[in-house]
């Protein structure tokens, strides 16, 4: 039986509480599929980026990411802006 080598993290960022986006989710294999069917069945984007995904494994739950993640971090937010102004009513 081969093990699944894919990853998935989520992230979660309350401009009004947060200093930063917190990590509340991780996992490989099977974990990582099930927090990708949450995050479609919910609409939420998902980017793909195995760099970022690896970095982020290595993070405890519900650790806001550090520094050294920010523009990485900063660029996903800003696809996730563009798409919900791409789909947003007019």
């Amino acid at each position: 039986m081969k093990k699944s080598s894919e990853k998935a993290a989520a992230l979660k960022y309350n401009q009004a509480q947060d200093s930063a986006p917190r990590l509340v989710a991780k996992g490989r294999g099977e974990v990582a599929k099930k927090i990708i069917e949450t995050a479609k069945a919910h609409k939420i984007p998902i980017r793909e980026d195995k760099e970022l995904v690896e970095f982020l494994s290595k993070l405890d739950l519900y650790q806001e990411i550090p520094s050294e993640l920010y523009k990485a971090v900063a660029e996903i937010l800003a696809f996730i802006y563009l798409i919900n102004k791409k789909s947003a009513p007019q």
